[in-house]
């Protein structure tokens, strides 16, 4: 009798700025195979996915048809029904997860717990929520993000409520990222893994499964452009 799947949780943004769509579909295809996954936005909200385009635009029509498509309010999530949380890339992050009380209760948990979390790109501010009396949960964590030079060519970059990079290393994280920019690079230490951006989510996702079902904490750098990571022993 094979044993009962593990049950991973996909944090996704409300904000009209959205989640990555193909930072998301990426996650959502790769989880499926291995975990029954769940999707919570703040307060239930429908999600805007965003630069859709002709390679996936049919996948999502297809996937907002589905009941799973509908997130859960955050404030319902039990975090112990859960071995793994997700959070894609996402540029609404910056202004509603970088904040949110519930995520932060979800995220402490996780922590204390030492559960498998994985964040990209945009999606790693959701991280920072977690800030209590000016101590951040992930301080000494070695961490990436999108880096300021790939962010500095949004638009919006002047108004953005808080900088992911400039976040990490203010408050004590270890931060690295990739010499070229739009570059595979992903950093796992201990049970969390970053991606620096949309191209990194499909190696930082394939490491969250194999960090589930190995279960072994480990700790490195991943440059390139695909691969998974065997865990230290």
């Amino acid at each position: 009798m094979s044993a009962p799947r593990q049950s991973c949780l996909v944090v996704l943004s409300s904000a009209a700025e959205g989640v990555t769509s193909q930072s998301f579909n990426t996650c959502y295809t790769l989880l499926n195979l291995s975990f029954n996954v769940q999707l919570a936005s703040p307060n239930g909200k429908n999600v805007e996915y965003v630069n859709q385009d002709d390679t996936n635009r049919r996948w999502f029509n297809e996937f907002r048809s589905k009941s799973a498509s509908n997130p859960i309010p955050l404030e319902t999530v039990d975090a112990a029904r859960y071995s793994a949380l997700v959070i894609p890339d996402s540029p609404g992050a910056l202004r509603d997860l970088h904040k949110d009380k519930d995520l932060k209760q979800i995220l402490a948990y996780f922590v204390k717990e030492k559960k498998a979390i994985c964040a990209v790109g945009l999606g790693v501010a959701g991280l920072f929520s977690t800030v209590h009396d000016g101590i951040w949960s992930f301080e000494d964590y070695s961490l990436t993000c999108t880096c300021l030079y790939e962010l500095a060519r949004n638009p919006e970059f002047p108004s953005l409520p808080v900088i992911p990079e400039d976040f990490v290393k203010d408050n004590g994280g270890k931060y690295s990222c990739s010499g070229e920019a739009d570059s595979v690079h992903v950093v796992i230490d201990r049970h969390v893994i970053t991606g620096q951006n949309v191209q990194s989510t499909i190696t930082a996702v394939q490491n969250l499964v194999l960090l589930c079902s190995h279960n072994t904490p480990i700790s490195h750098d991943v440059n390139g452009t695909s691969g998974r990571l065997s865990p230290r022993v």
